[in-house]
């Protein structure tokens, strides 16, 4: 489990293929810096299994089934990723629960800066919007942020500088894709509400 309260930029440092998926090796110094082969790293929002750990890099296979899913199957060499360690008993859970298991793309629209401040526009798939609402939490490319504003087709966020400066946010492009996480107990609510609503509806 992780936060959304990211640790590190790393870059992709090599892609190699792995059978049906792709072996990556990620350079990075903080959360390598305690982390051992088998530990969880969060890799643009994708929970990841570490290997190979060093004190400069990490290395991680990503199966077929996660790279159809998220965003890792458009990452290329030097490219920015945000990572960070799962949580432990005395983690300050800084943002929201994030899984680490991609609920689909969004596609970044814009982003628009005022002060410092940055107003980023996210399009995001239909079978998500269940799961938003307004003033909720989302997790974009793994980052646990708040929907300043919601509609049918695309949320928009409000990101504060650190997080621009510390993120791989700044160097999107409009159409480029980014993993998305819905609100967990958004999921188990819906889940509820739809099996109340079929026991009170029998066929």
């Amino acid at each position: 489990m992780f936060t959304g309260i990211i640790e590190e930029l790393g870059s992709v440092h090599s892609l190699e293929k792995n059978g049906s998926g792709v072996r990556i090796e990620i350079a990075a110094s903080v959360v390598t810096a305690d982390s051992k082969d088998g530990d969880s790293i969060s890799v643009n929002g994708v929970c990841l299994t570490a290997l190979d750990v060093t004190v400069n890099s990490f290395s991680a296979d990503v199966s077929q089934e996660t790279l159809d899913r998220s965003t890792l199957g458009n990452l290329k060499i030097d490219s920015p990723v945000n990572l960070e360690r799962a949580v432990t008993p005395s983690t300050r859970l800084g943002g929201h629960i994030v899984q680490g298991h991609v609920d689909g793309r969004g596609k970044f629209s814009s982003a628009f800066e005022n002060g410092g401040f940055w107003t980023v526009r996210v399009c995001f798939p239909e079978d998500l919007a269940q799961y938003l609402v307004y003033k909720g939490s989302v997790s974009v490319e793994g980052i646990s942020l708040t929907i300043a504003n919601l509609t049918d087709e695309y949320f928009e966020i409000a990101v504060i500088p650190k997080t621009w400066e510390l993120t791989n946010l700044s160097n999107l492009k409009p159409g480029d894709e980014v993993n998305l996480e819905a609100d967990i107990i958004a999921k188990y609510v819906e889940r509820i509400m739809r099996e109340r609503a079929g026991a009170s509806n029998p066929s």
